[in-house]
């Protein structure tokens, strides 16, 4: 259906698919940073750079949006999708920022287990973006949104786990406060891609 728009119009999926490949690219280095604290600030430092570079093509997009007479989804939409795509990437970097600031030492492996299902739930957006340009493929896509969906509540599970253990286990109250902050971030990764799922779950049942 997309093809009796103008050939601009496929830009807007350029952006996406570029913009979705630094979502994937900074969850790759937020999950080295975790399993690798010793390199913690040049992961960090590479997960900034994914988000400057994914607030650029943000911007481009919403620059695009007013000079585009007529777009190959609801206009809304786009911009919806856009800017919660980004709020990954803040939400990541405020994941590797916090733990280079707080100086964490050492991170239990149920962080791991979140860095781990956020970059499965990044990778799973990367596709579901890739496939928005052919809405022929909308089971596929609804197939994609539903494993985010799943590993959304994966994610939950590990958190209540890892809270559990670290109110009953940690007893250094600064620890305890730190790693707390730290769960909590990675998992709002995978709620933001949730979210995420939950807007191409909208644009596929308009638009197929």
């Amino acid at each position: 259906m997309f093809g009796r728009f103008m050939p601009t119009e496929g830009k807007f999926f350029e952006i996406f698919n570029a913009h979705a490949k630094c979502i994937v690219d900074a969850s790759h280095e937020l999950e080295l940073l975790i399993d690798n604290l010793d390199d913690a600030e040049v992961h960090k430092q590479n997960v900034q750079a994914n988000e400057k570079r994914a607030d650029k093509l943000t911007h481009e997009t919403i620059d695009l949006l007013h000079k585009t007479f007529i777009t190959p989804l609801d206009r809304d939409e786009i911009h919806k999708l856009i800017t919660t795509m980004d709020d990954i990437l803040d939400l990541m970097e405020d994941v590797a920022t916090a733990i280079w600031l707080y100086d964490i030492q050492s991170l239990p492996p149920e962080a791991s287990q979140l860095a781990h299902i956020s970059t499965a739930c990044c990778e799973r957006v990367e596709q579901a973006v890739a496939m928005l340009d052919d809405m022929k493929r909308a089971g596929a896509i609804l197939k994609v949104c539903e494993e985010i969906d799943k590993l959304e509540s994966d994610a939950d599970r590990v958190l209540r786990a890892a809270m559990s253990k670290l109110f009953r286990e940690e007893d250094n109250v600064k620890t305890l406060i730190k790693l707390k902050a730290a769960y909590e971030l990675l998992e709002a990764v995978t709620d933001k891609c949730e979210d995420v799922a939950n807007i191409i779950e909208g644009i596929v049942l308009e638009n197929a």
